[in-house]
């Protein structure tokens, strides 16, 4: 059979396992040994063999590369080395070098390397979980977009929630709002289509996409950053507020990720170019994930340091109890998430990508999905100023319905 058919035959059952959003690690690594082996192919036919010397050259068949050989002789190779996918077996797979070229491999590959066993059961649990995955995080995301919205459209409306601390939440909500846009574009560009190849797909389309999606995150975490800096910033100030700092806070919020995504850009245009970029697996990932640690450090710091200061400042016995409700009131919403947002990434971020799949997905997708949610819930819907706000609006707008009413009612009553 063709290299190519041989391999998706081998794999198939690997990678149905994988269902919506299928791990390309498998396909990559016999892509990369393919890459080698077409190199050493080329340099040895740079070298042409000395009369009496021939042989067989260097074969790729489509799962292992096979060394050139003089004729009359085997070459003996053991099984690909692949985690999670072929059992481990010691049995070897042999090929001959004959005067009408190389022989058939014997054993044949589906008979010495022994994909682990999968039931059928098993495969269609793992697809079942991967569509149930899908709509809990697509009705999260689409959860967390409307409130997001709707909190957007509150603080923009009324007046009087017009400051500093409330500008910075609306680019806060900003960041999760493109960070659920991404999401969803990219399942669009990758994954609506099942009869696109995932794993081989490598257009401007699906890179833009990766990178839109890497940069949301990015601006996710820093406008969280921002979120801690500011709050610092009010109780080392004691509540007085300069708007010059807004232009630094917007240049962290969007600047550092515009950024850090353009470096990644370049370098995996020059260095790594293949695929959709969305191999965890390379070392050029770091240039995205260090800088995520780097906030998600700075944030837990600011959080020791915020935790300390109000310490300090509700122990003051010189502190009326005004000012002491109004400390708790301003942080107890970045008190919550600076952790519940930075934990679960540096626990899982000391491990592999392969390691605990099954609860990432889970925290960054199920759980993260609802977090824009949440951060509304906390900055807007449950805040007292908004709700007081609202009130006064809705009680001032009722007034004016009621006035009208009885101006109405008294041109009548006088005509």
């Amino acid at each position: 059979p063709r290299p190519c058919s041989l391999l998706l035959l081998l794999l198939l059952p690997a990678l149905q396992v994988q269902g919506t959003h299928p791990d390309c690690s498998v396909v990559l690594h016999f892509q990369k040994r393919e890459v080698e082996c077409l190199e050493r192919i080329r340099s040895e036919s740079q070298t042409p063999a000395l009369p009496g010397e021939e042989g067989c050259p260097t074969e790729w068949d489509g799962v292992s590369c096979w060394p050139a050989l003089p004729l009359g002789q085997s070459r003996a190779v053991a099984c690909p080395d692949i985690l999670n996918v072929f059992q481990k077996s010691k049995e070897l797979i042999q090929r001959n070098c004959t005067e009408w070229g190389w022989s058939l491999p014997s054993p044949p590959y589906h008979s010495a390397c022994q994909l682990e066993t999968l039931g059928s059961n098993d495969t269609e649990a793992k697809a079942c979980y991967f569509v149930t995955m899908k709509v809990l995080y697509t009705c999260g995301y689409s959860t967390s977009l409307a409130a997001l919205f709707l909190a957007i459209g509150i603080f923009s409306c009324f007046r009087k929630l017009h400051c500093t601390r409330n500008s910075i939440h609306i680019h806060f909500f900003t960041s999760f709002i493109l960070r659920g846009t991404a999401v969803f574009i990219k399942d669009s560009v990758l994954f609506s289509d099942e009869s696109i190849d995932h794993c081989t797909m490598s257009t401007v389309t699906c890179k833009a996409a990766i990178a839109f999606f890497q940069y949301s995150v990015l601006a996710n975490f820093y406008w969280l950053l921002v979120e801690g800096l500011y709050l610092q910033t009010l109780l080392l100030l004691t509540f007085t507020c300069d708007r010059s700092y807004t232009w630094g806070y917007t240049l962290i919020g969007w600047g550092v990720p515009m950024v850090t995504v353009g470096v990644w850009v370049l370098t995996r245009l020059q260095y790594d170019d293949h695929g959709c970029w969305d191999d965890y697996s390379s070392l050029y990932w770091w240039v995205i994930k260090a800088p995520i640690l780097l906030a998600i450090f700075v944030n837990f710091l600011i959080f020791l340091n915020i935790t300390r200061m109000l310490a300090q400042k509700i122990r003051c016995p010189d502190l009326s109890r005004t000012h002491k409700q109004q400390y708790m009131r301003l942080t107890k919403s970045t008190m919550l998430l600076i952790p519940l947002f930075g934990v679960h990434y540096v626990v899982f971020a000391l491990f592999p990508e392969h390691v605990g799949v099954d609860a990432r997905l889970y925290f960054e997708l199920v759980l993260g999905s609802y977090q824009g949610f949440l951060v509304a819930l906390l900055y807007c819907f449950l805040n007292g100023e908004v709700q007081a706000e609202i009130r006064r609006n809705w009680g001032k707008w009722q007034r004016s319905m009621e006035s009208n009413v009885f101006n109405l009612a008294t041109q009548d009553f006088t005509a």
